[in-house]
């Protein structure tokens, strides 16, 4: 009987073909030079999501000229074959665009998560599958552990660097395609395998930010793309009451408590935008505090009829937030109601709620409103 492989299969290394979703960072560079020092038939695939010559000029985004160069670098270096191809088109339309328009709707997007959800593991992981791959390996930080329903999708062993948050979107069928050979070991470790391998990129720091907004400026962007939509309005308290006017609801978010451009009193954040009606609405902290809101476009990984029965589990409801404990069932056949044991402050419409059960990702979704 054959040996499984390290990446689950039953076949030798040598007889495996794997496809590589190159960034050009030190992640999957390694998980490239590994999987190829195994035995691996490896292919590097790049995609390229801006125009070369501008991207050549940006610094700090994933995905563009440096990032393409240095992962053909790592390529050529170990001897395995490497493509880029063209995903601007699609990046814009499915990315870019949404991240425009769930801006000007007073929402606050991930556009990381529509990324991984479209471009990377539907249209790259469709690609890789033509090309003949077995499987699809990315150097992401979390774990692909088989169950006894099939596999599952757990946080990345190294709390630090899991990465489980934006990536609850992947489906089942996804997952039985994609690997993560990182997921069990702390980024420190992985410098150290970059290292051992001679790769150029061991040194090279992380992406920062959003990678199609280098410099933080989300409002200037989205203001370019939608110079109709940037509306004057109102500033009002929870009553109504009008404190002071804005330039447009896209430059502000949910829990923003500086440049509000209203002084004196108690401190005020905002609470929530009205984009029907042009407003920002600010109140005192404790108004940010939320128990029950609702989920909509739910990718479920455990079974379905949980739902319908109800679910405790904890949720997480921005990257930065720990897991709270909540309990989740069928609002509606478009939402799903999360009560939450203690309120969370985060809650913010446009954002992810992703839900566990211990290090498991039982799934996720987009929050639309608060109870």
């Amino acid at each position: 009987m054959t040996v499984v492989n390290s990446l689950g299969l039953r076949k030798a290394p040598k007889d495996t073909r794997v496809v590589v979703a190159m960034s050009g960072g030190v992640d999957s560079s390694v998980v490239a030079a590994l999987l190829h020092e195994q035995g691996y038939e490896v292919i590097g695939v790049t995609l390229q999501l801006y125009d070369y010559g501008q991207a050549m000029k940006k610094k700090g985004a994933c995905c563009a000229g440096q990032d393409i160069y240095d992962a053909q670098q790592v390529a050529e270096k170990l001897g395995f074959p490497h493509y880029v191809f063209d995903y601007e088109s699609r990046f814009k339309e499915s990315v870019i665009d949404d991240f425009a328009d769930t801006y000007i709707q007073g929402q606050t997007p991930i556009p990381c998560v529509k990324c991984n959800q479209t471009v990377k593991f539907r249209d790259l992981l469709q690609t890789a599958k033509e090309l003949g791959a077995d499987v699809m390996a990315t150097g992401h930080y979390v774990q692909r552990v088989e169950g006894q329903q099939g596999a599952e999708l757990h946080k990345g062993e190294d709390q630090a660097r899991d990465q489980s948050y934006f990536l609850f979107a992947t489906t089942q069928e996804q997952l039985e395609f994609l690997r993560f050979p990182l997921g069990a070991i702390p980024k420190s470790e992985t410098r150290k395998m970059a290292e051992r391998l001679g790769l150029s990129v061991a040194d090279k720091p992380d992406s920062q930010d959003i990678c199609f907004v280098p410099s933080g400026k989300y409002a200037a962007l989205v203001e370019k793309l939608r110079p109709e939509s940037i509306v004057p309005g109102n500033i009002v308290d929870l009553e109504g009451h009008i404190l002071g006017t804005h330039e447009g609801i896209i430059n502000y978010t949910v829990g923003q408590r500086k440049g509000l451009g209203i002084g004196g009193g108690d401190p005020l954040y905002v609470i929530k935008l009205n984009p029907e009606r042009h407003e920002v609405v600010v109140g005192p902290k404790e108004a940010l505090g939320c128990k029950v809101f609702y989920v909509r476009d739910m990718n479920w990984l455990g079974t379905l009829t949980d739902l319908d029965e109800g679910v405790r589990c904890t949720v997480r409801v921005r990257s930065t937030r720990p897991p709270q404990e909540a309990y989740v069932k069928h609002y509606s056949e478009q939402l799903v109601e999360v009560c939450l044991t203690t309120a969370e402050e985060g809650v913010s419409p446009g954002q992810a709620a992703v839900f566990y059960d211990g290090p498991r990702v039982l799934g996720g979704g987009w929050i639309v409103r608060h109870g």
